[in-house]
């Protein structure tokens, strides 16, 4: 009679008990078992199975493992029943979250046939693609976020002619090295090459993208004629930085930008000035005449007047094809050129290869993403600021889109002088961190070889369009 007694007694103490928590929040208790994770659902088990005997929990064992960790007694419960279905089966008792594994039995899965089936037009925007399969816009953002979908910018490359490809390859080779190591040979350091090209830098876009608040009014932006918008070109030399054994820059390989403008005073008078004002105006006509004087009378001196006294002084002056460019191996632009010890020579790059010239490989980009986020109202201040945009940017970048070229060399045989390739990543940041980046990169034997034995067949004998006789000799051809 006593054990029974003591029995209720203790039975109405946890029905007194149960009921406090139920008036603390029975939701809360709730809440709290839904967010156990399956380290804290591990340890509770844990507990009850040291409290047991013989798999039998001793009465109490609930009550304490709930006061133990701050839950609901009957979540105590339900882990226990777990873990006794566990032991049931033989199996160790491992508990795991609610939320994990959790999936939508509804969710959509990507028909790649289907997609694959459409064409290219019918894949430029997530609008067009949803329509196209069915579903909705969030469901193919879902797909692109999963990466079973990839974004994708395509850029119109030039048209190559085989002769333009064989042409590209021999270009490539040129800049090997003869010097054989290891099943390895080596690009040159191209400290000595200087690389010009032009570029038209505008006073603003026609288009472009902004972040506003809710409350703030959308940006007027107005113009005479979206066709003719106020542009100036500009000639960019550069040539590679020089750093020196401890990282200090010795040469930041930044010639010079020089804009085709040039000072007329005003044939009217206006509202803004009066007439006789002195303005800059752009050059619209780039001829022959124009770029030989740019080279003689700007570019030529200032590399003389940056260059470093113990670097080479036999400069090659890399260019593409344009017309009104100067030929390669021009006598008259030599003799006038090397005097004061310097010997300048320019060579042309393959047709149609802008993959090959540092400027348009991703310099040009670097200065024009500076130079957007300044306003420009007229030509002094566009010229202001992709001077500004050509300082700020560090040697450091520019000796890095020295190093994708010749990643893009080594890609361009690859290919046979195709220009359906990815630019090579390098993951030049973590080279920088570790062990400091490359001067030159390697190129496989084998790949070169197979390069040689591709030029040698009679279908590709064009004939010498770059010399590339150094690397027959060292490799026995």
């Amino acid at each position: 009679m006593e054990c029974q007694e003591v029995r209720e007694q203790h039975h109405d103490q946890e029905q007194h008990h149960d009921q406090e928590q139920q008036e603390q929040g029975q939701s809360g208790w709730h809440r709290v078992s839904l967010t156990l994770t399956a380290q804290e659902k591990n340890l509770i088990a844990q507990f009850l199975l040291q409290q047991s005997k013989a798999g039998v929990l001793p009465r109490g064992s609930f009550t304490e493992a709930a006061k133990r960790f701050g839950i609901h007694k009957r979540t105590t419960l339900r882990i226990w029943k777990v873990s006794k279905q566990q032991m049931d089966r033989g199996e160790p008792v491992i508990m795991r979250s609610r939320a994990s594994g959790y999936q939508h039995k509804d969710k959509l899965m990507l028909d790649e046939e289907k997609f694959r089936n459409l064409s290219m037009l019918e894949r430029s925007t997530i609008r067009k693609v949803a329509s196209k399969m069915e579903v909705s816009k969030s469901t193919i953002g879902r797909f692109i976020k999963s990466r079973q979908l990839k974004p994708h910018t395509s850029a119109i490359k030039p048209t190559l002619t085989e002769a333009n490809k064989l042409a590209r390859m021999k270009w490539c080779l040129s800049h090997i090295q003869p010097t054989l190591e290891e099943g390895k040979l080596l690009y040159h350091s191209m400290h000595n090459i200087i690389h010009i090209d032009e570029k038209w830098f505008y006073m603003t876009k026609t288009s472009d993208r902004y972040y506003l608040l809710p409350d703030e009014d959308v940006p007027y932006r107005s113009c005479k004629s979206k066709r003719f918008i106020t542009k100036v070109m500009f000639m960019a030399a550069v040539s590679r930085p020089l750093f020196g054994s401890d990282g200090e820059t010795i040469f930041d390989g930044k010639i010079g930008l020089f804009p085709f403008t040039e000072e007329v005073p005003a044939q009217r008078r206006s509202k803004n000035r009066p007439k006789g004002t002195i303005e800059t105006k752009p050059i619209q006509s780039i001829n022959k005449e124009v770029v030989t004087a740019c080279l003689l009378n700007q570019i030529i001196p200032t590399i003389k007047a940056k260059w470093p006294a113990n670097a080479s002084k036999k400069i090659f002056i890399q260019q593409d094809n344009a017309k009104p460019h100067l030929r390669a191996a021009d006598q008259q632009f030599e003799s006038l050129a090397s005097t004061d010890g310097f010997e300048f020579h320019l060579i042309s790059q393959p047709p149609n290869s802008p993959d090959t010239n540092v400027l348009d490989l991703g310099y040009f980009r670097a200065i024009q993403s500076l130079q957007d986020d300044k306003i420009a109202t007229n030509v002094d201040d566009l010229l202001r600021n992709v001077f500004t945009s050509f300082e700020e940017l560090s040697p450091q970048t520019l000796n890095r889109v020295f190093i994708t070229l010749q990643s893009c060399l080594t890609a361009i045989l690859q290919v046979h002088g195709k220009n359906d390739y990815n630019i090579p990543h390098l993951n030049k940041d973590r080279l920088q961190r570790t062990g400091g980046l490359p001067l030159q990169l390697q190129v496989e034997e084998g790949l070169v070889r197979e390069s040689l034995e591709y030029l040698k067949l009679p279908e590709n004998n064009t004939g010498d369009t770059y010399d590339i006789g150094h690397l027959n000799h060292v490799l026995g051809y």
